[in-house]
């Protein structure tokens, strides 16, 4: 088939009652992708670089640009049976090969042969015409619905069929053609709805390319980016009313944007008595609840302004204004009330509340991992001199808040609540206690910075420890997707307090302690059962100790992606992780020193003869011991590298000792020129054991120089004899 017309736009809109918001942007591209995935499947030619993804609370759509309106002929070869076999004595056709024939609707005589190494065989060769892209784009537009990600689909009506919300209409335009479909029990048409209340009416679509502007005559905004920068500038324009400076998060810009077709900026006020309450817990409800936007005074204080966008260019913006005023005044007494009501009690009060809240069952109740905590928080802020008894009232309290009205009613606000309730109960709690309530929790997200102050940092680390080691023990740790304890984000989290807080702590003696403070029904849990269906017999110290190396290699392995993010190569984290150092800050300064080390123009030759090293005493099993004898020393090389050695190492202990591991690598890379000549001019392995031996103690002594720091045979090495 070739019609030799030009490649249109093809226009898929399905029109919906309002989607979820959350949702919207992943259907809508799911939705796209599928589109083209199978139109490429089909072999249609497309433009596939230009299909723009659009979508509104009323619809989904995909405008690919250049469709084709065919697929290209394609050329078919079938191969039958073999000439040998096919063919009989006379030299007439078998039925294998009459069959073959009549298979593919041709006399044996327009068969062809096809010559292979493994002999003949009798083809069928053909040209198929390509289908046009109307009839193959039905069966394209069902499977892409069917590959939605809908977990909760919907019915409505009588219909077997379901979406993620009821269809109302569909258009299906190729150019200016309407497609011949029918999706949900709606056929493809060329009428779209506008606006729900700007245009109550049909929009006739004259081609693909005119349905962005149709809709938009029609006060429908279908492009998403469009519309949020339309709601950027709409709450600009009115900022100024507001007295102050509005503040739209992107994860409100996007759900505003998910809810409105033609969005319109409205200032708003509360009473300011309000203002006696938490801002983050006003500003919580106005976000979370009502998707409206709050703004700040010059101090960066909540003011008693808002913003709020409404999906309607009304003619009296005063009753929508009223209207969303009335809705957050009841939202913010809950608020007031639900904080009135927790000061009343004091945090402390919350205490005993926590014994009757299970954490775990193995691992008992809130109140018992809080002990655990103040006791692991107790320990660590003597080792690096924060006041002890300060670190055991923050760990009692840090929890407290859980049992609030406030956080019940949000959750997002432990932590916070727990400050605010600290410093403002009837004995406030030191400042330093009331802000590592929050302080604590940090970092939040990937984002977030680690907590501020030395007392949240230990507490933090604290917190983090006892987590790691009691989910671990009770056999919970994360596997592919599932991480219902988010330990990756705690991992992460404590790895980050330590490294970024310079808190330099032997984290595998930590865990260990973590592990000790934990009830033996956690590692019962943990063990499950044999194959006759009784607990395994517990060794607590091996279980404990198997355990401690398990957690540190799971944080470890977290500060892969870490430093990635900080474009630090998998081989200088592997150089430093061969040496498993315990202290994440000294993990820390060992890496950077090794990135400053490859950097050298000594790195790469240093590292090769470091990896030569390396393999040379595996080869021997690293089975030369005691001193090196001078005497044995017979050529020139031998006599400089032995001298130049014993220089660094006089020259690195005061380094060692200041753990400047930069300085260190710096100095060891001067030996490059001696290491080379001592590989050019001396044979290693000689045949006399005795010298053998003598060189395989020398190469010993060097390699553990360099491993002071890193393995350094596993960064990048120039070419040469390994």
């Amino acid at each position: 088939m070739n019609t030799n017309r030009k490649p249109a736009s093809l226009l898929i809109e399905i029109g919906t009652e309002e989607l979820p918001p959350h949702a919207l942007d992943a259907l809508a591209d799911a939705f796209a992708k599928g589109i083209v995935e199978g139109l490429e499947k089909s072999g249609v030619a497309l433009d596939a670089a230009t299909t723009k993804t659009y979508c509104s609370p009323r619809r989904l759509a995909v405008l690919v640009a250049a469709v084709a309106h065919e697929q290209p002929d394609q050329a078919i070869e079938r191969r039958g049976p073999a000439v040998a076999a096919a063919i009989d004595a006379d030299g007439q056709p078998g039925r294998a090969l009459i069959g073959f024939a009549s298979s593919c609707g041709v006399e044996v005589s327009a068969l062809a042969r096809l010559e292979t190494d493994k002999g003949a065989w009798f083809v069928h060769r053909a040209i198929q015409p390509g289908q046009a892209t109307a009839a193959l784009l039905p069966a394209v537009l069902a499977e892409a619905v069917k590959g939605l990600p809908i977990p909760k689909p919907m019915r409505w009506g009588e219909h077997e069929f379901a979406f993620v919300r009821p269809a109302h209409w569909l258009i299906m335009l190729h150019g200016s053609d309407i497609i011949p479909a029918e999706l949900f029990g709606l056929r493809a048409g060329r009428q779209s709805r506008g606006h729900r209340f700007h245009h109550d009416a049909p929009v006739h679509i004259a081609d693909a390319d005119s349905w962005l502007d149709a809709l938009r005559n029609a006060r429908v905004i279908a492009d998403p980016a469009e519309r949020r920068r339309r709601i950027v500038d709409e709450v600009a324009r009115v900022g100024g009313e507001s007295g102050g400076t509005p503040r739209l998060s992107a994860a409100l810009l996007d759900e505003i944007a998910n809810l409105t077709e033609w969005p319109v900026a409205i200032v708003c006020a509360f009473d300011p008595a309000f203002l006696d309450v938490p801002q983050e817990a006003l500003v919580m409800t106005m976000e979370t609840n009502q998707k409206f936007i709050p703004v700040f005074d010059a101090a960066g204080k909540l003011s008693a302004r808002f913003i709020g966008v409404a999906n309607i260019e009304s003619k009296d913006p005063a009753e929508i204004r009223k209207g969303y005023e009335r809705v957050i005044r009841p939202r913010f007494a809950d608020a007031k009330f639900f904080y009135d009501e927790d000061r009343k009690q004091g945090l402390e009060s919350f205490q005993e509340s926590l014994k009757s809240v299970t954490y775990q069952q193995s691992l008992g109740s809130v109140w018992d991992k809080c002990i655990r905590v103040a006791e692991l928080a107790r320990v660590i802020a003597n080792r690096v001199g924060v006041d002890a008894a300060l670190a055991t009232r923050a760990a009692a309290l840090s929890k407290c808040d859980l049992m609030t009205r406030m956080v019940g009613e949000f959750p997002e606000l432990q932590g916070i609540m727990g400050r605010y309730y600290a410093s403002q109960g009837h004995r406030p709690e030191p400042a330093e206690v009331a802000s590592a309530l929050d302080e604590f929790y940090r970092p939040r997200n990937a984002a977030d910075g680690i907590a501020h102050g030395r007392l949240g940092q230990v507490l933090a680390v604290a917190e983090r420890l006892d987590t790691l080691a009691g989910i671990f023990a009770v056999g919970m740790k994360p596997s592919g997707n599932k991480d219902p304890f988010a330990l990756r984000r705690a991992a992460l989290g404590l790895a980050r307090t330590l490294i970024e807080g310079g808190l330099d702590l032997d984290l595998k003696a930590h865990l260990a302690e973590a592990l000790a403070s934990l009830p033996e029904a956690a590692f019962v849990a943990g063990l499950g059962k044999g194959k006759d269906g009784k607990p395994l017999e517990l060794d607590a110290g091996k279980r404990r100790d198997e355990l401690a190396s398990e957690i540190f290699d799971f944080i470890i392995e977290r500060l892969r992606s870490y430093y990635a993010d900080q474009h630090i190569g998998s081989e200088a984290f592997e150089a430093v992780r061969a040496l498993s150092p315990t202290s994440l800050v000294d993990f820390d300064r060992r890496l950077h020193a090794v990135v400053a080390f490859a950097r050298l123009p000594e790195a790469h030759a240093l590292a090769a003869a470091n990896k030569r090293i390396g393999n040379i005493l595996r080869q021997v099993g690293d089975g030369a011991t005691g001193d090196i004898d001078a005497a044995l020393l017979e050529v020139d090389a031998e006599h400089e590298l032995f001298a130049a050695l014993a220089d660094a190492e006089t020259d690195s202990a005061p380094l060692i000792a200041a753990a400047d591991y930069v300085g260190l690598l710096q100095r060891m890379a001067l030996l490059r020129d001696p290491v080379d000549r001592y590989f050019d001019k001396v044979m290693v392995m000689a045949e006399d054991p005795v010298l053998r031996r003598n060189r395989l103690l020398l190469l010993g002594r060097l390699r553990r120089l360099f491993l002071r720091v890193a393995d350094i045979s596993l960064l990048p090495s120039a070419a040469g004899p390994a």
